[in-house]
């Protein structure tokens, strides 16, 4: 694996960062394209994706700290916060959705058209994220036999036998999202909801090869993070599926 990339004036540049930053211009190119698809101004969307980028980042940072020193009383929440490791993708999802809303109302754009606008390069955006996680060895699954398992010597942590590059499986589900999500676009009530509640059933189901413990029912924490994400997609769907009938 290429955790790292080069160093620049005692600057290390990661594989994760460098797909990070694709992700978000990719994001944003896809988000500006769907946003004319909608009639809206195509050069807002970098305007609103800013908002995104901060919320999302800052979101990530912060679940990621504050999970870690709950689950760790050694390592501090600012240690984990201010450190260049470690970003959680739900985190992000919440409190990048959150900016976004924030964004739209403070240019005038319907919360609920961006967000439809959003659902594609959000799929696509965070399948590029976990290939990143695959390049630098983070969030890697069980041991395995299986012929394509993978060994991380460089990864975080390092493993030397071959696991589940789940990773991969997540990236592969989710660019099938996006090209579900691309063919529905103008035939879905509520783009974004497909989009969660699609992720979330990706989550439960490939966490069956990932490594995190139970902490309720036999489900782990980002399975009950996905049960949340399809019950919060399929009731906005339902609502504005019920609106549009009642308009039509």
């Amino acid at each position: 694996m290429y955790p790292e990339l080069f160093t620049v004036f005692g600057v290390t540049v990661s594989t994760f960062g460098l797909m990070l930053a694709v992700a978000f211009l990719v994001g944003s190119w896809l988000a500006g394209v769907r946003m004319e698809e909608e009639g809206l101004d195509r050069e807002q969307a970098s305007s609103i994706l800013i908002y995104v980028i901060v919320g999302g980042i800052l979101g990530a940072k912060l679940y990621y700290a504050v999970d870690v020193s709950i689950r760790d009383a050694d390592r501090s929440f600012w240690e984990l916060f201010l450190s260049r490791d470690g970003i959680t993708w739900y985190g992000g999802l919440l409190l990048g959705t959150l900016a976004g809303a924030l964004g739209c109302r403070i240019h005038g754009i319907s919360v609920k058209r961006f967000a439809d606008c959003a659902a594609v390069p959000a799929a696509i955006g965070q399948a590029i994220g976990r290939l990143g996680c695959f390049l630098v060895g983070d969030d890697y699954g069980r041991a395995t036999d299986v012929a394509w398992g993978v060994r991380f010597p460089r990864g975080a942590p390092p493993v030397d036998f071959p696991v589940h590059p789940t990773q991969l499986y997540e990236a592969a589900w989710l660019l099938l999202v996006a090209a579900l999500l691309w063919r529905r676009r103008k035939a879905s009530p509520f783009l974004f909801g497909e989009y969660a509640a699609l992720n979330g059933l990706g989550r439960i189901v490939i966490e069956n090869w990932r490594v995190n413990p139970s902490v309720a029912l036999g489900m782990t924490e980002p399975q009950w993070i996905g049960a949340g994400l399809i019950a919060a997609g399929l009731g906005g769907w339902l609502y504005f599926s019920s609106a549009r009938r009642a308009a039509a």
